[in-house]
Parts: structure tokens; sequence; C-alpha cells
């Protein structure tokens, strides 16, 4: 970052109590929305919460420790949910004494914490039936941590090879068995648009339609629609599909013009997309721009947020 991380910055005291309730799903979005705001305020329509890949350049750079991450969301940025990212705690997913610092530093601050979003541990579509089914055995340490930290979701990528069809089926096959595990532990899988088929929202819309459980969900995210070969699938097409499945959302930006708007993406069509479709829980300020620093990415983010929110305040209950 171009300037310090750990200074005071003039916060509105605008957050508001994040829901406690520990349910999963559209409740669990229905119970934040009800818990967390006071009647009338824009603020029900949905809470900010920040995903921890928007600090990835600090975090790498070992400028800020992992521990630290709910400290900072609070009192940096004055955002009360975070959404983590396994990269960054890649070897205490089993680590109870860690898991409960997490906790208590979550705790402390007043931080809730949402879920975790895991890469690196094989692809739950492989082609290989064997290797699809260690990659969903390695998932399940993360199902249990996110059960551990008292988040609703782990996140997950649907990477498979082969026909259309047929990564349908392997991924299908994958994520079910996944959530089977994870439904005990009372989490949902949720997947995210994250490149090659799984950001193209018919073939994702139609992986968790064959999933057929409850627990399966997407994750839309605002940004990720690059579906290979120089090819980009509508965004906001995506959305539209991906939201029915919908168990979080990941606001993604990068640039943003003079007057606040991010230069890529229509936050107020896509916000009315989101709300159209019903959903009312947690939107994750995913910032991964370089034209300004991860703070300053993060701050004008959450700032367009919420000035998008308080424009569709009248037209949505």
């Amino acid at each position: 970052m171009n300037r310090p991380l750990h200074r005071r910055l003039f916060l509105q005291s605008t957050a508001a109590a994040v829901a406690t309730a520990s349910v999963t799903g559209t409740a669990w979005a229905t119970a934040a929305r009800v818990n967390a705001a006071e009647p009338g305020s824009s603020a029900g329509l949905f809470e900010i919460s920040l995903a921890q890949w928007s600090l990835h350049k600090t975090l790498f750079a070992k400028k800020m420790d992992h521990l630290d991450f709910a400290k900072v969301t609070k009192e940096e940025f004055g955002i009360s949910a975070v959404e983590y990212v396994n990269q960054f705690f890649k070897d205490k997913a089993e680590d109870a004494a860690y898991l409960a610092e997490m906790n208590k530093r979550a705790a402390d601050h007043g931080v809730k914490q949402l879920l975790i979003m895991i890469d690196g541990e094989g692809n739950l579509g492989d082609a290989d039936l064997h290797k699809r089914t260690e990659a969903v055995k390695r998932h399940h340490k993360w199902v249990d941590a996110g059960k551990t930290l008292g988040c609703h979701s782990i996140r997950v990528n649907a990477a498979s090879s082969g026909s259309y069809e047929d990564q349908v089926h392997r991924a299908a096959d994958g994520l079910r068995s996944l959530s089977e595990y994870a439904k005990e532990a009372g989490l949902n899988v949720i997947v995210e648009n994250h490149g090659g088929l799984s950001s193209n929202g018919q073939w994702l819309a139609a992986v968790i339609e064959k999933v057929g459980l409850d627990n399966c969900g997407t994750l839309p995210d605002f940004g990720n629609f690059n579906i290979g070969g120089g090819q980009h699938y509508d965004r906001y097409q995506g959305i539209k599909e991906l939201m029915p499945f919908a168990k979080g959302v990941s606001a993604k930006s990068h640039d943003f013009d003079d007057n606040g708007n991010e230069i890529h993406t229509d936050y107020l069509k896509m916000v009315k997309i989101v709300l159209d479709a019903g959903y009312r829980g947690f939107i994750g300020i995913e910032y991964e721009g370089g034209k300004i620093d991860e703070s300053a990415g993060i701050l004008a983010t959450k700032k367009l947020l919420e000035r998008v929110r308080e424009q569709v305040a009248g037209e949505y209950k």
C-alpha cells in the first residue's frame, strides 16, 4: 500500500449490528436483515461485508497479519462482517487454538465471520473420480473450520474438464458430496463464478440445480465472467442467472471515475438485479484494482455501495 494501513479514519457511525442467529441460506440472510437494520433504514436492504482478498497485497507482503483482519475491518473501514480467504491461514484449518484466537478477535471487535473462500484444495469436478473424491475430502477440514468460526458458508470452485455436459455432471457430483458433508455441520457450500465454465451463468445454474440440495448455492461476483479464449459472459445476465441460488454476493471493483462510479460495472443496475431476486443478505466488497491503494479502493467501493443503497431505498422493502 502507498500509505500506512493502520491510520485512523473519520468514519460515519452508520454500521448497524449484525445478526447473531446461527442459521443458513435465505433464512440466515433474512434474519440478518431483520436484526441488523433500524425500521425504515436503507441498511435493511443489504449489509456490507469485506472480502479479505481486498487486502491480498498487504497480506502477502506481510504488512498485516491475518489475525488482525477483523480489527482492521472494523477500525479502519467501519465494516462489521468479514469473508476470509483460506490462503492467508492455509495451515491453520485444524489448529483449534488458532481458530479460537480468530473467534476471540472477531468477537472483541463485534465482527461477524461470514464465510471462508477456499482455493488450492483440488478440483471438485475433476474428470478423475479418485482425484475428485480426494478434493472433496480436502475441503472437509474447511467445512469444520467454518463451523468453528460460526460461518454460514464456505466458498468453493467448480473447476472441471471435458464437454459442457460432462462438466455439469462432474461438478455436480463433487459439490453434492461436499454439500452432504457440510449439511451435517449446518453450513452452505457456495460456488463463485471464477473462470472457465463457472463464469457461464447458465452452466453454473444448471450445476446447482443438478446438485439439488438446499445448502448448495452460489456466490455471484459482479466481475468474474471471463470464460476463456478472450471471451466474456455478459455480467448482468450472469448475475440474473445466479441470484436465485445466491447465499452471498461479491461486489468486485477495480477502477473508479471522478464521480465515484466503478467504470467496469454499473453498480446501480447490478444492485437492482440483486434486490429484484429477493436477496437481502450481505454484499461483500472485493477490491482488486491497482490505480489506487487497497485501503482507498475498499473505501471507494463502500461509499459507492452506500450511495446506491440510498438511491434504491424507496423502491424496495
